[in-house]
């Protein structure tokens, strides 16, 4: 049985975001916790950690350490329905207003997709969107396929075009 789900937090975002993650939609735990990537096994946060040597305490100091860096936060999906965290299982979804955040906070340089499946419904809705769109690997547990070191480097890589880490 599928249930519909409305994203349930607000984007990390404000007029010094220069870079904007996006996945597709929170998991399960993230819902539990209010909070982007929060399940334990997800390498997004360890991964910003390393690059940034830091250590990122409690969803606060997070949210805190994203908006002094320019790093922003949000989903490309505003509700769904699903019967899981799979992103596969993203059934009927209804994009954010991303031609208004876009406009809203103009110094956004580009868009790095946490995952396939939020950059292929990213250019479902929004392709015409001129802004720069970068596929970035799944920090995800279910996508073990890449080594994290790897991950690390290709976000680093990223992270230092965009903010000059």
């Amino acid at each position: 049985m599928e249930n519909r789900f409305i994203h349930p937090f607000d984007p990390i975002i404000n007029a010094n975001t220069r870079i904007l993650f996006l996945g597709s939609f929170p998991s399960i735990a993230s819902f539990e916790q209010a909070f982007y990537y929060a399940h334990p096994r997800n390498a997004f946060w360890p991964i910003i950690e390393e690059i940034f040597d830091v250590k990122l305490e409690n969803n606060g100091a997070k949210k805190t350490f994203c908006l002094e860096k320019g790093i922003g936060l949000w989903d490309v999906i505003a509700s769904c329905e699903r019967s899981n965290s799979s992103d596969t299982n993203l059934k009927n979804c209804t994009p954010n207003d991303f031609k208004q955040l876009l406009h809203e906070y103009p110094n956004i340089r580009a868009l790095g997709f946490t995952g396939k499946k939020s950059y292929d419904l990213f250019q479902k809705y929004f392709k015409e969107l001129e802004v720069e769109k970068i596929l970035l690997p799944s920090t995800s547990p279910a996508h073990a396929a890449m080594k994290r070191e790897e991950k690390l480097n290709i976000y680093k890589i990223f992270l230092d075009g965009y903010l000059a880490v």
